[in-house]
């Protein structure tokens, strides 16, 4: 393959950008963050290469973009690239799978040790210039259980491991798993409700599909420990926002560590903010220094599997969402 026509649907501002220099000089790059800016160059794309949250730009850029091979997002979500028109294509969509997981997984576990170790309360204390000593958890005699056991999942249970925490995950095809190190346990879907029942933690790791949608909802809330920690680094949708506000807002569980939300940015004078049994981060647990270089690199591997004809690496399935 000798010429390619690659559209980037992104700010050109984006400092990781300039990791495409290093494409051979065959290759047209054009990058734009609207529709004036590509349009011209569409009818000849190859590749369309998506930022985040611009699904609304690469639908209307598919629409005269005819010609088109492949289809990357920088994000690993996919709900907000997917289209049924792409979905029902033959194009295949790659996504950034794994450049994310080892800070979300860190994440998740300082999660953990937060509720474990009550630090809200010891940094309210030396606030108030109390001396309050308190009884914590050790985090080796509970269990964590993770819902959605792909890069992430996975992540997540790597790094419960040397912690000594019993591990259990929840995912579509356990056969995937045998012998896994890391987890105690691999359970099918519809043993949901067994998972929620016997973890101190619950950490929900699963994309945004029409199927996950309110995967964790009244039902798992009331099925949970009192003592139930959920942690979010999925999708907000994932958890029915309005039973977990409910639950934490009784005292049902023991509180929530959420880096996603139904609505980003979430709105002033939400529920989360007042709550002092919420650690809220503001979407970035995997912003790390550079967070984004991973990204590029497996895109750029990719691109060089594409025009050499070979098999590409982190092909989703369109159907499934992921």
């Amino acid at each position: 393959m000798e010429h390619v026509t690659l559209l980037v649907l992104a700010d050109p501002s984006e400092p990781e950008l300039k990791m495409l220099r290093r494409l051979p000089e065959s290759v047209t790059v054009v990058i734009g963050g609207s529709v004036e800016a590509l349009e011209r160059a569409a009818p000849a794309a190859d590749v369309l290469f998506c930022w985040f949250g611009k699904r609304n730009l690469l639908k209307q850029i598919w629409k005269i973009a005819p010609h088109v091979r492949w289809v990357h997002s920088v994000a690993a979500g996919l709900d907000s690239v997917l289209f049924p028109e792409l979905v029902e294509s033959s194009v295949p969509v790659t996504n950034s799978r794994g450049a994310f997981s080892s800070s979300l997984g860190e994440f998740v576990i300082g999660a953990v040790l937060f509720f474990a170790k009550d630090f809200r309360r010891m940094i309210r204390n030396q606030a108030a210039g109390v001396w309050e000593p308190f009884d914590v958890d050790d985090v080796s005699r509970q269990t964590l259980g993770i819902v959605g056991y792909g890069d992430i999942g996975r992540a997540i249970a790597q790094r419960a491991r040397p912690f000594g925490m019993k591990v259990l995950a929840l995912r579509r095809h356990p056969e995937r798993s045998p012998d896994d190190p890391f987890v105690d346990e691999v359970l099918p879907l519809d043993r949901k409700l067994d998972l929620v029942r016997r973890s101190d933690y619950v950490a929900v790791a699963a994309p945004l599909t029409k199927e996950t949608r309110g995967l964790i909802g009244p039902a798992e809330f009331a099925a949970m420990k009192s003592a139930a920690v959920v942690i979010n680094v999925g999708r907000g949708p994932v958890i029915d926002e309005g039973a977990m506000i409910q639950a934490l807002s009784e005292k049902r569980i023991r509180g929530a560590a959420l880096d996603v939300f139904d609505a980003e940015p979430l709105p002033a004078g939400h529920p989360f903010y007042s709550m002092e049994n919420v650690l809220l981060s503001p979407h970035c647990a995997d912003h790390t220094r550079g967070w984004l270089e991973p990204a590029m690199e497996i895109f750029l591997d990719n691109f060089e599997r594409f025009r050499k004809g070979q098999p590409l690496r982190n092909v989703v399935d369109k159907k499934l969402g992921y």
